[in-house]
């Protein structure tokens, strides 16, 4: 790899920086001195040496600015101290054999490590939630950020596990573990930004960003320079690699608008594991297909879950204004087609048309959630639908979820019916604490219950340790009941579903009452038909599938009908 240390073997190490319009840089070894490195061609410096596991080091630019390593593997403190050496041949792998599971076996489970007791934690609830049907773990960004707790997403060194949450060796035990269960582990990453606090490289690597394109962080990343490109590309197989992890989950790509190092960095992925089951994902508010059809296995379909949220709550602010009209009509399509916006005017953004047609994608192109992250941390109180929403028509909801053949994701918490809030939190400090706290409180004001100045006042500190701590999800007064409920609805898909879902293809779906829905697909040789009700009137079947459903959550006698807050599938062989 051009970025970060490279271990030569007898006990070498060559360092390298990329340094463009620099003329001195030096390399600070704790307990031996500072050297001055090789200056190269194209903005490069490297510098070999003796070094062992464990050694720390940092760069002196020009003598006046010293910085960590940006591709340091680890950190000895935060992201402003001394990086530090990480042999690559210190953990042994008990599962080396492993090459992964195919994407259509995917049942993914999202967490924030930090909230669960870091990467040691995790493991320890892995066999859990193995045991309830889970076969796929997505953890939020793992980078290193600044203080002891954040989402993840205001990482600065993309290549260095947080030490909040353990060691690289931790991490590894992790994904070890997570192997001899059967289950892949995914990992979110975030190439299109570095967090405000501990980002060193426009200070001596003006290139690595394009000050003509702006994004909400600042400055674009500029992936038409190389050695940027080569930061991000390196990174990717950095985690596959070393870290043997299963896939990647790419944050907010459509901030990086650059479809060109997007499709290069995934046909490089394929073409360095080309005999492993490895999963690319990506988030992209602009529904663009065309990454779908390449070298990416799915996408996130925010547009399901903005519908059924719609559908659930009858909240309609802010972007649930694009899916308020007919919403049952807008479930039907995301079902039979992936995305609802395909180039339709979007009321949020102005009337701009968004996304393109995607109903020649099949529906494992699409990875469907109830909750996420986002979609739960950026209420102002981050409440979970537990709190917004009866018993009974989420249990539907969920039925819906785990039993089409999209790609489904549970966040943590949701498989025990949590009720606990899940926050936007940073350990920021000073004038950028402020900043974000009253930004934070900002964005809120136009939403009608934090209209007045003492409302928003009450939304949680992002910076309060207090509001880090009442993150952590806990059981609700129901759990028993969501474990037996997700734990049977997985094993109807493990056993009818899933040796069916590649290839599946829509047979359409339709909107059979104001609430409810009715779709059906062909999986192999047969027809797997459902319906959903989240409505107070029942919705008469059109039409009623014949013999026995395959399963029922909620009322039980249909006779025609799908009854309020129930949902039910079937499954038949085609004649």
């Amino acid at each position: 790899m051009n970025h970060g240390p490279a271990w030569l073997g007898d006990g070498r190490v060559r360092l390298r920086l990329w340094a463009p319009g620099q003329e001195r840089v030096a390399v600070d070894l704790d307990g031996q001195g500072v050297f001055v490195m090789n200056r190269l061609a194209d903005g490069w410096f490297d510098y070999e040496t003796e070094a062992a596991d464990g050694q720390k080091y940092r760069f002196r630019i020009n003598n006046d600015l010293v910085v960590p390593d940006p591709a340091a593997r680890a950190q000895a403190d935060d992201v402003h101290g001394w990086s530090v050496l990480v042999s690559p041949e210190g953990y042994a792998w008990r599962n080396p054999e492993w090459l992964g599971r195919a994407w259509s076996d995917a049942v993914i489970y999202e967490v924030h490590p930090g909230l669960l007791g870091g990467f040691a934690g995790v493991t320890d609830r892995l066999p859990a939630l193995s045991g309830l049907g889970i076969t796929t773990l997505q953890l939020m960004p793992v980078n290193s950020f600044s203080g002891s707790r954040n989402w993840g997403y205001d990482g600065v060194l993309p290549y260095a596990p947080a030490g909040a949450y353990g060691s690289p060796d931790d991490l590894k035990a992790l994904v070890d573990a997570a192997h001899g269960l059967g289950m892949m582990v995914l990992l979110d990453v975030v190439y299109n930004h570095f967090g405000p606090d501990g980002n060193y490289l426009p200070a001596y690597a003006k290139s690595f960003f394009d000050e003509a394109r702006h994004t909400p962080w600042g400055p674009a990343i500029a992936f038409g320079e190389e050695p940027v490109a080569r930061f991000f590309i390196e990174n990717a197989l950095y985690w596959l690699e070393t870290f043997r992890l299963d896939g990647l989950r790419f944050d907010a790509v459509h901030a990086i608008a650059d479809n060109h190092f997007l499709d290069r960095l995934a046909a490089e992925v394929r073409a360095r594991c080309p005999d492993r089951h490895i999963h690319l994902v990506l988030e992209n508010e602009g529904n663009d297909p065309d990454r779908l059809s390449g070298g990416y296995d799915a996408q996130w379909n925010d547009d399901f879950h903005n519908v059924m949220h719609v559908l659930l709550t009858d909240e309609t602010s802010s972007y649930y204004q694009d899916f308020a009209d007919r919403p049952a009509e807008r479930l039907a399509r995301s079902l039979a087609e992936g995305f609802i916006y395909q180039g339709e005017g979007s009321p949020n953004h102005d009337g701009r048309p968004r996304g393109a047609p995607s109903r020649h994608l099949p529906p494992t192109a699409f990875v469907n959630f109830l909750q996420n992250h986002d979609q739960v941390g950026n209420r102002a109180l981050g409440q979970r639908l537990t709190t917004l929403v009866a018993p009974e028509r989420l249990m539907a909801a969920m039925a819906l979820l785990l039993m089409s053949p999209q790609i489904p994701m549970l966040f943590m918490g949701e498989e025990s019916g949590s009720e606990t809030p899940f926050l936007f939190f940073t350990d920021f400090h000073d004038d950028l604490a402020d900043a974000v706290r009253e930004g934070r409180r900002r964005e809120f004001a136009k939403f009608p219950a934090f209209a007045d100045p003492q409302a928003r006042a009450a939304i949680p500190d992002p910076n309060a340790a207090p509001t880090f701590e009442a993150s952590r999800p806990s059981p609700g007064p129901d759990a028993e009941s969501w474990r037996q409920l997700i734990a049977t609805l997985l094993r109807l898909r493990r056993d009818n579903l899933a040796p069916h879902i590649d290839g599946a293809s829509s047979l359409g779906a339709r909107a059979i009452g104001a609430k409810s829905v009715q779709a059906a697909w062909r999986l192999g040789s047969k027809t797997y038909t459902v319906a959903v009700n989240l409505g107070e009137v029942a919705a008469p079947l059109c039409p009623a599938p014949a013999g026995p459903p395959l399963v029922v959550v909620g009322d039980r006698q249909l006779n025609g009908q799908i009854p309020p807050a129930s949902f039910a599938a079937w499954l038949a062989q085609e004649p």
